[in-house]
């Protein structure tokens, strides 16, 4: 259809003024003779908006696996505080790999006919009308999905307190923050009380988590895993995956969402759905390590804010692995000390547009219902978010008016921090650091906007930069470290391990060999029923 006309009819908005007044927004004008054919063309694009606007949207076909008995989760269904969001039971194929595991979804994750609450009471919960690329996934290869776990407020904190549907509860002590912004899911993981939770990280939603709440959180390569039906903080920064109790449930997670989808751009080099082996690679006896090279990242040690205790205990761990074989020693690259800054300007540019409903520029899955509960914004809506939902978008706003260029600079950037880190894994076949840079700490206050945002201050000094090189990782639980507020809590630690750009494999192999090795809930003692790493 084309639109064609030379004149504006009576029921077309366009009014004089229009035009100016949509250019004062960006403080320029124009020549007082074009405004009226501006004016016309405005009243074109308005009649091709509301003709696409009036259009149905193209959604994957519904999915054959019945929902049952949605409902909220109710008080004296709740566990760890309020670490459900829904309850329900989707059972996937009788049989197949997932067969038998239970398994939340993090609730930004789109089920279809699950209403979603995104963290938030800012607006009010949507219903998707079609599940995420993940959750098909796992219910073909056999998974039951039993609920969605609550997740932080619109997924903007590294805490268990922001979502507005109540604080969750650290698994290893009352009080305690489970991590975000995968809170729940990483909660009902600690506890047993789930086998598997699908999370999504930004900036280390799923490794902070995992780490404060002794999981395994799996980060994947960026693009393996599509993301479409997540809702997206920075399409660069986007990733998908799991938190599991053990390295080889998140290797059969893995095999069973990877692959393109034909939505997600991200995902095109990706390789076929169900052609992968990476929990088969794990069968067998523990694997040993001979001639592997392990690097102790200097500069994710030796940084303000580490926890003398959490380095001791990941050093520790990482020295293990010359039990294994394996070769250990420090590496140092320095460009990782500016990981921080350059994922805080990309994170705060890109999701305050995409809370503004400004993202574009990607093909894929939309959320077309999530844009159309949240936008316009209010008062009212802004006001009911966490402080840190609205640092992000006052912080967006300003960097797009006073520093042009800034987010573009920093993707440069970043391939110059992909790049020093894949020079180091050339020589390294894994480099190891503190996943984060202290234990759980007590839950934050929800008072003012740095009160409220204090505990989640410097949580991903090691995780966020690998958000904008892409590279894979995973959190391992590797011991306990107390508590600095109350030296008789002992909470777990976790270490995180950074491989290759498309070296998953490798990553899940040397984690699954300290797994497989060494309990963690000893503090790294050698498990006596495998002495044939000895």
């Amino acid at each position: 259809m084309s639109v064609h006309f030379t004149s504006i009819s009576p029921d077309n908005p366009i009014r004089e003024g229009d035009v100016e007044s949509l250019l004062a927004m960006i403080n320029v004008e124009a020549r007082t003779e074009d405004l009226d054919d501006f004016k016309t063309l405005l009243a074109a694009v308005h009649d091709c908006a509301d003709f696409v606007n009036k259009l149905p949207d193209y959604q994957p076909p519904l999915s054959k696996y019945a929902r049952q008995n949605i409902r909220r989760a109710s008080p004296e269904e709740q566990a760890l505080g309020h670490a459900g969001a829904h309850l329900f039971l989707i059972q996937g194929e009788p049989q197949g790999p997932l067969a038998g595991k239970k398994i939340s979804v993090k609730d930004n994750i789109a089920v279809a006919g699950v209403p979603q609450m995104y963290g938030t009471d800012a607006f009010p919960a949507w219903i998707p009308d079609c599940d995420a690329t993940v959750v098909s996934r796992v219910l073909e290869k056999g998974g039951t999905i039993v609920g969605t776990s609550t997740c932080e407020n619109l997924c903007n904190s590294t805490s268990s307190h922001t979502n507005a549907q109540g604080t969750i509860d650290n698994p290893y002590a009352t009080g305690y923050s489970a991590g975000g912004s995968t809170s729940g899911g990483g909660a009902l993981v600690g506890a047993g009380l789930v086998d598997i939770t699908l999370g999504a990280d930004q900036g280390g939603s799923i490794r902070v988590p995992a780490s404060f709440c002794g999981c395994v959180g799996f980060k994947p390569t960026h693009g393996l895993v599509p993301y479409s039906g997540l809702s997206s903080g920075d399409a660069l920064n986007d990733h998908a995956g799991p938190i599991t109790r053990s390295v080889y449930d998140a290797a059969l997670v893995l095999d069973a969402i990877c692959g393109y989808d034909g939505m997600d751009d991200r995902s095109l080099g990706a390789p076929m759905p169900g052609s992968t082996d990476f929990a088969g690679k794990l069968r067998g006896p523990p694997p040993l390590l001979t001639g592997f090279k392990i690097g102790l990242l200097i500069e994710g040690l030796d940084r303000p804010g580490m926890d003398p205790a959490v380095c001791k205990s990941v050093r520790y761990a990482a020295e293990r692995y010359q039990k294994l074989g394996a070769t250990v020693e420090e590496v140092s690259i320095p460009d990782h000390l500016l990981g921080t800054y350059i994922w805080t300007i990309q994170q705060r540019v890109a999701t305050s547009m995409n809370l503004l409903g400004n993202a574009h520029g990607r093909q894929g899955l939309q959320l077309v219902g999530l844009e159309l509960a949240r936008l316009p914004w209010t008062t009212e809506s802004f006001q009911k978010c966490f402080p840190s939902t609205q640092n992000v978008i006052i912080n967006g706003l300003y960097l797009t008016s006073r520093f042009p260029g800034l987010y573009a600079k920093t993707i440069n950037i970043a391939r110059r921090l992909r790049d020093s880190f894949e020079a180091a894994l050339s020589e390294y076949d894994v480099i190891i650091t503190p996943t984060t840079p202290v234990v759980a700490p007590p839950h934050g206050k929800r008072s003012t906007p740095m009160e409220s945002l204090r505990p989640s201050m410097g949580i991903t000094q090691n995780t966020a930069i690998f958000n904008i090189t892409g590279h894979p990782e995973i959190s391992v639980p590797v011991g306990f470290a107390p508590s600095s507020h109350d030296p008789a809590v002992k909470l777990p630690v976790g270490m995180q391990i950074v491989g290759a750009l498309g070296k998953d494999e490798k990553v899940l192999t040397v984690a699954h060999a300290w797994e497989t090795g060494f309990d963690w809930k000893a503090d790294g003692a050698e498990k006596k029923n495998i002495p044939s790493l000895l």
